[in-house]
């Protein structure tokens, strides 16, 4: 390879694969999917990529060697799961114990005195929890997740659906998601395209005489037009037709106003009443049969002309549908925090694609010399074998138990010994076990594979697992813009769905839980004594069991059910402030009825020195 030829860009680590080396067409050596003519050129190695992950994390790393590759051996070679155990294994500890939906202001709805906001907030965060219920968002960001895990990427879609009067999430392989970056490209990664494109292609189907087809939905943001309704067109297909007025003038849509200078429509949003955009999304989804596209068509550029628009349940065209947002509801989450310039993100397979095959050699070789060692070859000298009466040769010989060979005098027995061999790939197979586990920063401790008797303390188990930390909070870093941005569109769909009220959209994300185990009982021991102390508050104290996964609900409603019980520090409270009212505000009981006079305190017993009884208290 010269120079010029070296390519170095976001899946440089799958240079050394055959499969990667040249996919560009009509190459040998590459998917034909992947290269179909409708598949621009930059995004081969991409797709290539996504198809080469899938394969280790499917135990068929030796499969596609064999089909890309013309050396032998390929396909005797063992797969024994470790691509996946990786990516099972990152997905776990970046997903944590759990997942909850978090509005900032929400927590303080129950107080006595709530700030401004606090009832907006929580009511928000209970609409949302039960939208994640219903769409089975905790499903869906597994299925999503492990695919960025494996691939680098990830895709989310929103879509408002009638008939449940929500917006409905799906995931997408990110090898369908094709996103325009605009004529002179995005440089930070965190922006956000101006058009995308889902695009697939449908196989042929003989029973039902249909053709191989390309499917692409398409998103994109433009300037407010008139109103559209569903039509036809010469043909019968069904397209989108401008409504118009009696003056021959096109129609607004009701809410939308035009401007009579600049010729500009402009929309207020129910999320933006006070700050009206002249922007909208467009929507749509059509079908293009693969003999129609020329040499010149790829999925950016494919013929108007020849599409089949899809219809929507309620039988609104698919055809520059108005949205009537201004923004796109897709979602691309990268698993890996991008270069300067980059877009894509890079999985957990990145940086140990190479041992893994090295382990996959080892495992192949310690195989062969495992079956030598339980079935030895034997070689006899002075034995009378069996001789075959048809052809006059001495029969092969098996060994067997309790076979027992006549040896001449002199005769001997001699067996083929490869169990040291069999040690020394057992020895190289952990020794590439403790690389991947290093490189890949997943860390033995964090694989399961360390001994928990060569750490001496806690102390020394917390560095061990340093690595794994900063991984998974580059990870969660990655996705905690995204999963807030999604979030924001959920409620934005709601608020154009009128399904909810106007109103500025309140911030909210999604919380991982811990990723790593928790030692509860030494937790346990720190609150108690730092609380008792005084040295901790007990919003702090509750707070701190909560993350270590005591079953608390609720931090507030566990404070009041404590300070209920909390007599001792009652009474303290009453001979520190002998104020009533404040003790009984303190154990959540009702204000005193004024109308009850006090108890009267009894004399308490006389003096031991004989002196008299002390004054009973008011």
């Amino acid at each position: 390879m010269r120079l010029r030829d070296l390519v170095i860009d976001a899946w440089s680590w799958l240079n050394y694969k055959p499969a990667m080396a040249q996919p560009s067409r009509p190459g040998g050596n590459t998917f034909a999917e992947v290269t179909g003519s409708w598949v621009p050129d930059e995004d081969l190695r991409r797709l290539a990529s996504y198809k080469l992950t899938a394969a280790y994390d499917l135990n068929q790393a030796g499969q596609l060697a064999a089909a890309t590759s013309s050396d032998e051996g390929h396909a005797d070679r063992r797969e024994l799961g470790d691509a996946s155990k990786l990516i099972d294994t990152a997905l776990g500890y970046l997903l944590g114990s759990e997942q909850t939906i978090t509005v900032p202001g929400a927590e303080h709805a129950d107080d006595d005195n709530p700030p401004e906001g606090a009832a907006a907030a929580a009511e928000l965060q209970e609409q949302l929890r039960g939208w994640a219920e219903k769409e089975l968002l905790a499903l869906r960001m597994q299925q999503a997740e492990r695919v960025a895990v494996r691939s680098g990427d990830a895709v989310y879609t929103l879509a408002w659906e009638p008939s449940k009067g929500r917006p409905i999430l799906r995931t997408y392989d990110p090898g369908f998601f094709f996103p325009e970056w605009g004529e002179d490209g995005e440089q930070d990664g965190a922006e956000f395209p101006r058009r995308i494109h889902l695009a697939w292609e449908l196989p042929e189907d003989r029973a039902k005489g249909t053709k191989v087809r390309v499917r692409r939905i398409t998103w994109e943001l433009g300037p407010i037009g008139a109103a559209t309704k569903p039509g036809t067109n010469k043909d019968g297909h069904p397209v989108r037709e401008w409504i118009y007025g009696a003056d021959g003038d096109p129609v607004l849509i009701v809410g939308d106003k035009l401007d009579a200078d600049t010729g500009a429509v402009t929309r207020a949003y129910p999320w933006a009443p006070s700050r009206p955009s002249g922007i909208t999304c467009y929507l749509s989804d059509a079908e293009w049969l693969l003999d129609d596209l020329k040499a010149g068509h790829d999925v950016y550029n494919l013929p108007p002309d020849k599409a089949a628009y899809r219809v929507r349940s309620d039988g609104e065209v698919l055809d520059r549908l108005d949205l009537m947002c201004d923004f796109i509801p897709v979602i691309h989450v990268t698993n890996s925090i991008p270069d300067a310039g980059e877009h894509w993100g890079q999985p957990i397979l990145a940086h140990v694609m190479q041992a893994l095959d090295e382990l996959a050699a080892t495992d192949t070789d310690a195989a062969g010399a495992s079956a030598t060692t339980g079935t030895p070859i034997i070689s006899l000298a002075g034995a009378r074998l069996p001789v075959n009466r048809a052809t006059g040769q001495p029969e092969p010989v098996q060994v067997s138990a309790g076979q027992v060979w006549q040896l001449a005098d002199g005769g001997r027995m001699d067996a083929l010994d490869t169990s040291n061999q069999l040690a020394e790939l057992r020895a190289r197979t952990d020794h590439l076990l403790d690389r991947i586990a290093g490189n890949s920063r997943l860390t033995s401790a964090g694989l399961g594979t360390l001994d928990p008797t060569a750490l001496p303390s806690g102390y020394a188990l917390a560095l061990a697992l340093g690595p794994l930390d900063s991984l998974v909070a580059s990870m969660r870093l990655a996705r905690a813009h995204k999963y807030t941005v999604l979030l924001r569109m959920v409620c934005r769909l709601h608020q154009a769905g009128a399904a909810w009220p106007v109103g500025e959209t309140l911030p909210a994300r999604i919380v991982f839980g811990p990723h790593t185990p928790t030692d509860r009982a030494a937790i346990l021991e720190e609150v108690v004594k730092a609380y008792g102390a005084g040295v901790m508050s007990l919003e702090t104290a509750v707070r701190m069991l909560m993350d270590a996964g005591y079953p608390i609900e609720d931090a507030t409603e566990e404070i009041e059910r404590i300070q209920a019980r909390a007599f001792d520090a009652a009474v303290r409270l009453a001979d520190a402030t002998g104020d009533n009212a404040a003790v009984r505000e303190y154990l959540g009981l009702p204000e005193a009825d004024p109308d009850i006079p006090p108890v009267p305190v009894l004399p308490g017993p006389r003096s031991p020195a004989g002196g008299s009884d002390p004054e009973p208290e008011q």
